[in-house]
């Protein structure tokens, strides 16, 4: 960070969802809830896996990763949140707020990178089953979770450091309730358009990228689908790769939407209910939609909390 950045502003202040006091005490409690049911839907869903050893196999391997990443960038986002909406005066360090955008958008790209390999996953299991156990063994899975990782610090250490780069000598007040590029951008006094470009090219390399590799991964996975001659396994795997897409979706569709769109259209109220998606209810829905739609999670579920509440009986 330049020295120029620290002498001119010390500290941003984020102005938050709403001015309206009766609607942020509304918001708080909701967002409190959410927070709450995203950290225990997905450290549940962690210490299931690690409990059921009929859950240890690639895919719950690759979901454990996508649980942990939820807990961290959700944790990265609503603490602070959450406080701005009970506080009078909602201000962020300079230090402060690069830092939370590193963490996030390092997770955030994890995030996009293991929903691609959980895709992969799944087109190898239903399209090579007999080559599964060796295309996904331990050691591949490991070697691919800790690419996903090592892109997303990657990607968010290019981005950060270009952002920081940028002259801050005007306005402070970020039109947002946390740290993110679109409204930096906004308020810089820096000719960004070249800052802009950069950090829409890695973040359309590494989800356009991922998303690829879930469509064709996809459309692979739907022409095998659709040969199988049993109702039943037909019905199978479709109910398998139905909730990845589902997550898939919801979370692309909010990310490109911020992202990936010309700066002439960015819209302010429209990010941020797009980012309360992608940082807030996202995180919560992953553990629900892959549980509830999952049959073998459901079993998981039911034994381990029958070992610990009837033991004798087990």
């Amino acid at each position: 960070m330049s020295g120029k950045n620290h002498t001119t502003v010390t500290e941003f202040i984020l102005l938050g969802l709403t001015d309206s006091r009766k609607l942020q005490v509304i918001l708080f409690v909701l967002f409190l809830a959410i927070y709450t049911l995203t950290v225990v839907g997905n450290i549940g869903m962690i210490v299931l896996i690690i409990l059921d050893a009929r859950l240890h196999t690639p895919m719950y391997f690759f979901l454990s990763n996508l649980s942990f990443t939820d807990v961290c960038y959700s944790s990265t986002i609503a603490p602070k949140m959450l406080v701005d909406l009970m506080s009078k005066r909602k201000t962020i360090s300079f230090a402060g707020c690069f830092l939370q955008m590193y963490v996030f958008i390092a997770l955030a790209t994890t995030e996009s990178i293991l929903f691609g390999l959980m895709a992969y996953d799944r087109y190898v299991a239903i399209c090579n089953p007999l080559l599964y156990s060796v295309t996904m063994s331990r050691t591949v899975c490991l070697k691919m979770a800790a690419g996903a990782y090592t892109a997303g610090l990657l990607n968010s250490m290019i981005n950060t450091s270009y952002l920081s780069s940028l002259s801050f000598c005007g306005s402070n007040v970020i039109h947002h309730f946390f740290c993110d590029s679109p409204p930096l951008f906004k308020i810089s006094c820096s000719d960004t358009h070249m800052n802009e470009s950069i950090i829409s090219m890695c973040a359309g390399v590494n989800m356009v990228g991922a998303l690829l590799i879930i469509l064709t991964s996809y459309n692979y996975i739907l022409v095998s689908i659709m040969r199988m001659h049993s109702k039943e396994g037909r019905r199978k795997a479709f109910s398998t790769c139905a909730s990845h897409l589902t997550a898939i979706i919801i979370f692309y569709a909010t990310a490109i939407f911020t992202y990936l769109r010309p700066s002439s259209s960015y819209s302010l109220n429209q990010d941020k209910v797009a980012s309360v998606f992608y940082t807030m209810v996202i995180p919560m829905l992953n553990p629900l939609i892959y549980s509830l739609r999952n049959k073998e999670v459901k079993k998981a579920l039911k034994n381990v909390v029958g070992r610990k509440m009837f033991p004798v009986f087990i």
